[in-house]
C-alpha cells in the first residue's frame, strides 16, 4: 500500500480529483482541508476505507480511474488532523498485519 497526505490541497490538485470522483463527493472535496490518499489492492482498500471512516470524522471516496496492475485508489477527506488521524490508523493495522475492520 501506499499512503499520501495533501495538506492544503491546490486548486489544480481539487480540479483532478474532481474530475475521478462521482458527483456525491465534489462538496466533500471543496470543504476539505486535507485529502489522505491510499493506494493498494481493492480487499485492502475496502477494509482500509473502513477502518478510515471508523476511527475519525472523515469522508472516504473511490478514486475512479484505471490501472493496468488491479490496484485502486480511495481518498480521504476531512481536517488535517483527522485525516492524519485515518492514515496513522490504516497505516498501524498494516504494520501490525491486522487488516481486521
Amino acid at each position: 500500500m501506499e499512503f499520501k497526505i495533501i495538506k492544503s490541497p491546490s486548486k489544480g490538485t481539487i480540479e483532478i480529483l474532481a474530475s475521478r470522483l462521482g458527483q456525491k463527493d465534489i462538496n466533500s472535496l471543496n470543504s476539505s482541508d486535507a485529502i489522505g490518499l491510499v493506494q493498494g489492492r481493492m480487499i485492502d482498500m475496502i477494509c482500509a476505507a473502513d477502518i478510515a471512516e471508523k476511527s475519525n470524522g472523515v469522508l472516504v471516496s473511490d478514486i475512479r480511474g484505471s490501472c493496468p496492475q488491479n490496484m485502486i485508489m480511495i481518498a480521504i477527506f476531512g481536517d488535517t488532523a483527522s485525516v492524519e488521524s485515518a492514515v496513522s490508523e490504516i497505516k498501524c493495522k498494516v504494520e501490525k498485519g491486522k487488516m481486521i475492520c
